[in-house]
C-alpha cells in the first residue's frame, strides 16, 4: 500500500491544455508541499538540479489496455505509451529543482495537475538514469509533435 508524502501544486486545474511531458512546459513553475513528517528526508536534496517525482494519477480515466496516445492517431498498447489510463495509475516526471524551504520544494518544468498526491521523490542522476543508444519505438516518428502537444479529455 502506498501513502502520499505530500501534494504537488501547479497552475493546471484541469488536464485539457496541460503539457503532456515535463520536458515541454518551458519552465512552468510548481511546488511540492511535503508533509512535515517527511522533512528530514530532504537533507542534501538541494545538491541536485533535477528530481524524479512519482505520483498518483488520481483523476485519470479508467484503465485502457489499448490507447491512442497524445502524439499519435494510431492505437498502441498502454505499456508502449506514457498514457495515464494505466492498471496502476502512477505518474513519473523529471522536474527542475529551484529551492527548498522547510517542507516546500519549489520546482519548474511541471506537467502535473494541481493537488496531485506525491508518492516519492528521487534525485535525477544522469549516470543512473540516462541510457546510451536507446530505441524509442513508435515515438521515433512522432517526437516532432512534442513541442505543440497538449493534453485533452481522452484520459479523464
Amino acid at each position: 500500500m502506498f501513502h502520499a508524502i505530500g501534494v504537488i501544486r501547479t497552475p493546471f486545474t484541469e488536464a485539457t491544455g496541460m503539457p503532456i511531458q515535463a520536458s515541454v512546459p518551458g519552465g512552468t513553475p510548481g511546488r511540492i508541499e511535503l508533509l512535515p513528517t517527511f522533512v528530514d528526508g530532504l537533507q542534501d536534496l538541494d545538491g541536485f538540479s533535477h528530481l524524479i517525482l512519482l505520483y498518483h494519477l488520481d483523476r485519470t480515466a479508467p484503465v485502457q489496455l489499448v490507447v491512442t496516445p497524445f502524439l499519435d492517431d494510431r492505437l498502441h498498447g498502454v505499456f508502449a505509451t506514457r498514457a495515464p489510463a494505466r492498471p496502476n495509475p502512477i505518474g513519473l516526471s523529471t522536474v527542475r529543482l529551484r529551492s527548498i524551504r522547510d517542507n516546500v520544494i519549489e520546482i519548474a518544468d511541471v506537467d502535473v495537475l494541481d493537488g496531485t498526491p506525491l508518492l516519492d521523490i528521487k534525485p535525477y542522476v544522469p549516470a543512473f538514469d540516462d541510457r546510451l543508444d536507446p530505441r524509442i519505438g513508435w515515438y521515433a516518428d512522432r517526437l516532432d509533435r512534442l513541442g505543440n502537444a497538449r493534453s485533452d479529455r481522452r484520459f479523464g
